[in-house]
């Protein structure tokens, strides 16, 4: 099973509608930017991890804080979360990107970029402790990590063929806002795909 397919089983149905439930939006809203989330942050730690250091560095922080144990009761943490540290991963993993991705998933799915900022808070531990499950349980070293978030990047671009545009529109240029025309057709492709059109 690939990253982005735990992350999905692991979430299904229930956790997009407590999701939905904490941040005050319609679960079709809150459907659209999770499905476009969790690639982008999967993108933004592929990116990050291309060089050695950015692997040594995630392999660390995987290592100290991230073992995967957060998917045991993924329901308990999201009915629990504050948020904390799922923006202190934020700064790390996007960075300057972030208002930019926060504003281009807000006007893709209708939601206002707070309830936005709100969800991908809650993402950015689930994504953190499948990748720590894969590493630990593949006893994966950080070039290793590094070359599995390239594929899984990979994975996602060929699922949803535009999904390309709107990960090198969010990550790869200097968040200038001008990805943000087309996140809306990006955006129902990748919902498709990686949640069977279900909303």
């Amino acid at each position: 099973m690939d990253l982005m397919e735990m992350l999905t089983q692991q979430l299904g149905q229930d956790g997009i509608r407590q999701v939905s439930d904490r941040v005050g939006a319609d679960t079709g809203a809150t459907s659209a930017v999770i499905s476009a989330a969790l690639p982008v942050l999967v993108g933004a730690l592929a990116k990050n991890s291309a060089s050695s250091d950015g692997a040594s560095a995630l392999a660390g922080a995987l290592d100290r804080d991230h073992d995967g144990s957060i998917l045991d009761d993924v329901g308990g943490f999201l009915g629990r979360t504050s948020g904390n540290s799922g923006q202190d991963i934020l700064g790390h993993v996007l960075g300057g990107r972030q208002a930019n991705t926060e504003s281009a998933l807000g006007q893709m799915s209708g939601l206002d970029p707070s309830k936005v900022g709100m969800i991908l808070k809650m993402l950015a531990p689930l994504v953190l402790g499948a990748l720590g499950k894969q590493k630990r349980e593949a006893g994966l070293s950080a070039n290793d990590l590094g070359a599995m978030l390239g594929r899984e990047r990979q994975r996602v671009e060929r699922r949803a063929p535009q999904a390309g545009d709107l990960l090198s529109g969010l990550l790869d240029r200097d968040g200038d806002g001008s990805a943000l025309d087309d996140v809306a057709k990006i955006g129902a492709g990748l919902l498709g795909s990686l949640l069977g059109g279900k909303r």
